[in-house]
């Protein structure tokens, strides 16, 4: 494993300017840089790159990141490979030895190590097993395609990875998802007689696997637990392997399985991804949406199908903006993905994507309509009350005002009429997908804008009282996070934390929160503004820990709710002073 100083050191010396304008060519704009995404198709300029804080961002797309995050975006490379080349680059040798902390260095390599010894055994295990690849073959699989996806064999039996792993009562196995312990402690394999779909993260390393039956058993799939290394709502089957032919082709079609995206891979449509078993979250919708402008959902047409379709829908609202565009294709009851590009091939399938695809906006009111009655009053009272929720998730401005105009045109309403009666004021240009020019501006939150003001200035990481930082809140997990990290390595700069957690749940918020500062001025001085903004986010947190005992009266109170309101009220006059 690379040492995590090692990558720290990297990004620290190299210039992500210059990594990217050898590949895309950038113009100086202000104290930053720009040039059309290369990830989506633009024609003004929206991708920018800070040479302060050493990150990109696209205020498009949403793509952002470090050095080592575009070249893994931008030229396919796994997360060590980019570090190579970047090291390359620099003329600097990458070391292999273990890191500052060997410990936790060993515990985070373990699982990683683990996963692909085993994606080795299963991969072997495939090339020996005749009726594993017959089953292949008459899905109509290459050995090509198969080692593309790395595709292996788990053979029946109940511990076949004790000959993998020399201790296979490690604790490690389980923890990886490999092997199973009952409530009598014995332990077996979870995989079984199964064919073996490796998943691989952005890093390109396996962190889980979904494995199929060969014959009619149940379950058909079989998926890794969540673990350390892999959370399904996070994860898509095949976009590692795909994400060039997304950019290519300028969309991604999520499908349900993984024979579906390995079929179409195999018949040319090489921009296919799959959720792992779950249905579509608002984290896929985010993350597939950083790789194109169109996202096409294709189910089979059963009700199974669009009941995943409609999951999709909601989930994909608050996510939209306007220029993506989302999508549906149903195939015939008959049909998945598979079975059609086998049946009739890429063309056929890519003819239903450039005329079948439903848009989500047409997809929703049709649902919407047939559940209602519009002839009716009530049943148009109805349909407005069921529209409202999902509406009001929508965050782009143009997309929002088309769709309740359409919402008022099919329940006979003006939209001022409709507006009036949701409430809806005339809404004004939302800056948060532009460069913030002045930190000022009100963020969401307190800890939201704590959290800015230490990624823009690492060192006042040091300055926050921990106490400070709410115990449940989205914003403040992250801020706490970062503030952790840099406690532990305070000679991080906001290019080396962003990297850290890129393949983190706490990631779309950091992203946000660096794609804010991206107009800062690089000499601001905003130890004034962090001093305040401490002292707002301390009477914040005495206010909420002091509601219930403040809103009782005195006489009202216990001896120990008292004490607290005395300690209330002592705080806050230490504080003032």
């Amino acid at each position: 494993m690379i040492p995590q100083d090692f990558i720290q050191t990297l990004l620290n010396r190299v210039d992500i300017v210059e990594v990217i304008d050898r590949r895309v060519p950038l113009k100086k704009a202000g104290a930053n840089y720009q040039a059309c995404c290369p990830f989506h198709n633009e024609k003004s300029p929206s991708f920018t790159v800070s040479p302060t804080k050493q990150f990109y961002h696209c205020f498009g797309c949403g793509a952002h990141g470090s050095a080592i995050g575009f070249l893994m975006e931008y030229a396919g490379l796994g997360y060590v490979d980019a570090i190579r080349e970047l090291a390359g680059q620099m003329g600097i040798s990458v070391p292999e030895g273990p890191a500052a902390n060997p410990e936790r260095a060993r515990q985070a390599a373990s699982l990683v190590e683990i996963m692909q010894r085993a994606a080795q055994f299963y991969r072997q295990q495939l090339k020996q097993t005749p009726h594993a690849i017959d089953y292949l073959k008459k899905r109509g699989l290459t050995g090509e395609i198969a080692a593309r996806f790395g595709l292996g064999y788990a053979p029946a039996g109940w511990q076949n990875l004790a000959a993998v792993f020399d201790q296979y009562a490690d604790p490690a196995l389980a923890e990886a998802g490999l092997v199973i312990v009952n409530d009598a402690g014995q332990r077996y394999d979870r995989f079984r007689d199964r064919i073996m779909f490796p998943i691989v993260g952005q890093r390109g390393d396996v962190i889980g696997y979904g494995g199929r039956v060969l014959d009619a058993a149940e379950p058909k799939y079989l998926n890794s637990p969540e673990t350390p290394l892999f959370q399904k709502g996070n994860e898509l089957y095949g976009l590692f392997q795909a994400r060039r032919a997304i950019r290519d082709a300028g969309r991604v079609i999520v499908v349900e399985g993984y024979m579906d995206v390995v079929a179409l891979a195999q018949h040319g449509v090489e921009y296919a991804v799959a959720t792992l078993g779950t249905a579509t979250t608002a984290a896929h919708v985010q993350k597939l949406l950083r790789h194109t402008d169109e996202l096409v959902f294709c189910f089979d047409g059963d009700a199974a199908g669009r009941h995943a379709a409609w999951r999709a829908l909601e989930n994909s609202l608050a996510i939209l903006s306007d220029g993506s565009r989302v999508g549906f294709l149903f195939l015939a009851p008959e049909h998945d993905p598979d079975s059609y590009i086998r049946a009739f091939g890429k063309g056929a399938f890519e003819a239903l994507l450039g005329g079948e695809v439903v848009p989500l906006s047409a997809y929703l009111f049709k649902e919407l309509a047939a559940q209602h009655d519009l002839a009716s009053s009530e049943g148009r009272s109805a349909f407005l009350q069921a529209a409202h929720p999902l509406l009001s998730q929508i965050r782009a401005p143009a997309l929002a005002l088309l769709l309740r105009k359409r919402c008022a045109e099919l329940a006979n309403l003006q939209l001022s009429e409709l507006d009036s009666l949701w409430q809806i004021k005339s809404r004004q240009f939302n800056p948060a997908r532009a460069p913030v020019r002045a930190p000022r501006q009100a963020p969401a939150s307190i800890w939201h804008w704590l959290l800015r003001a230490i990624l823009f200035m690492p060192s006042l990481a040091r300055e926050l009282d921990a106490s400070l930082i709410a115990p449940t809140d989205p914003d403040a997990d992250a801020l706490r996070a970062v503030v952790e990290l840099l406690r532990v390595h305070p000679n991080l700069g906001t290019a080396s934390v962003i990297d850290h957690f890129r393949d983190n749940a706490l990631a779309s918020i950091l992203q946000r929160a660096s794609a804010e500062i991206m107009g800062w001025a690089a000499d601001l001085d905003i130890s004034a503004e962090f001093a305040d903004a401490c002292y707002q986010a301390r009477m914040q947190l005495d206010k909420q820990r002091g509601a219930r005992v403040t809103d009782k009266p005195v006489s009202a109170l216990s001896e120990t709710e008292k004490a607290a309101l005395r300690q209330l009220v002592n705080a806050r006059q230490q504080v003032e002073k």
